[in-house]
């Protein structure tokens, strides 16, 4: 009901500021025609309303761009409230259950093990929310270290494998001939390693969250030319329609389709990925044929020469 009455109140500031916008064009218009034969006058008259006309289009676009912020506001105030309240929830349970009665030894230790990812899910959200925070702030890396990109996006995909319960087949990788004869050396990039690291598991869970119905994930690395590093990553899943590519980086912002509407998340893992590439002086993008189609997302880094290690006599 919400929904529906943000976009009814979207249509009605729209509509009203098309109408004025026009009525004042027309009443300009009128006035110009009545009055063309006093110059001044009808200068100084087409400027007046112009200005107004164009006051209108910037108050009305501003209203709707502050219903929007405003919506989006509130489904990320609802997904981190439920990505909060659920793990949450679920260990009280637990440590209720331990408490009221005498539990077996091997299902008290399933108890901890269930509890503790539970744990790990209300760690995750509360660093993505940090994180989001960081990005919105900082405007450089904390540090920039030269580092093997390569080796960075290797022990992302292990994570993965592990946090996820992923075989080799679902979460594959390959990089390119080039790479592979130089040990990752040709893929060496300057920026801080712990945003890196977050920008590569962040674009990785990502593409695993929006696999509902299998998990077919292939990650690329490339150094196309000299001064490039580009991640693909290209996933089987929900696929993304094409005017929501862009609009996916913003903050909060959750592509609004049926088959995600059992998806949760906060909206924040592309923004901080974004946030982070135009730290480093990169940029990410998205690519789908559209729905059901999958998504394939990509992150450019300018690329850096490793320093060469003098050898001492």
């Amino acid at each position: 009901m919400r929904i529906i009455s943000r976009q009814k109140a979207i249509y009605f500031f729209l509509t009203l500021g098309v109408c004025l916008a026009a009525l004042a064009g027309a009443v300009g218009s009128g006035w110009v025609i009545l009055n063309w034969r006093e110059g001044v006058k009808v200068f100084l008259g087409v400027i007046f309303f112009g200005a107004i006309v164009a006051g209108l289009v910037l108050n009305t676009i501003f209203l709707v761009r502050e219903i929007r912020r405003n919506e989006q506001h509130d489904s990320f105030i609802n997904a981190v409230t439920h990505e909060l309240k659920t793990p949450i929830t679920s260990i009280r349970l637990y440590l209720q259950t331990l408490q009221r009665r005498e539990v077996e030894e091997a299902q008290r230790r399933e108890f901890y093990q269930l509890m503790l990812l539970d744990s790990d899910r209300l760690l995750y959200t509360v660093e993505q929310v940090l994180k989001a925070g960081e990005a919105a702030h900082k405007k450089s890396p904390a540090q920039r270290l030269p580092l093997e990109f390569n080796t960075l996006v290797r022990e992302c995909i292990e994570l993965a494998r592990v946090r996820h319960h992923l075989q080799a087949a679902d979460l594959a990788y390959r990089e390119s001939r080039s790479l592979s004869a130089q040990n990752g050396a040709g893929a060496c990039v300057l920026g801080d390693p712990e945003e890196l690291r977050t920008a590569v598991s962040n674009l990785l869970d990502n593409a695993v969250k929006y696999s509902p119905e299998g998990v077919h994930i292939s990650v690329e690395l490339e150094t196309p030319d000299e001064e490039r590093v580009v991640l693909r990553v290209r996933d089987r899943g929900v696929g993304i329609p094409e005017q929501e590519l862009k609009r996916i980086f913003k903050r909060f912002y959750r592509v609004t389709q049926r088959s995600l509407s059992g998806v949760k998340g906060t909206g924040l893992g592309l923004f901080i990925v974004r946030s982070i590439a135009r730290k480093h002086g990169g940029r990410v993008f998205a690519q789908s044929e559209g729905a059901g189609k999958g998504t394939t997302v990509i992150l450019e880094l300018p690329r850096k020469e490793l320093p060469r290690k003098v050898t001492l006599p």
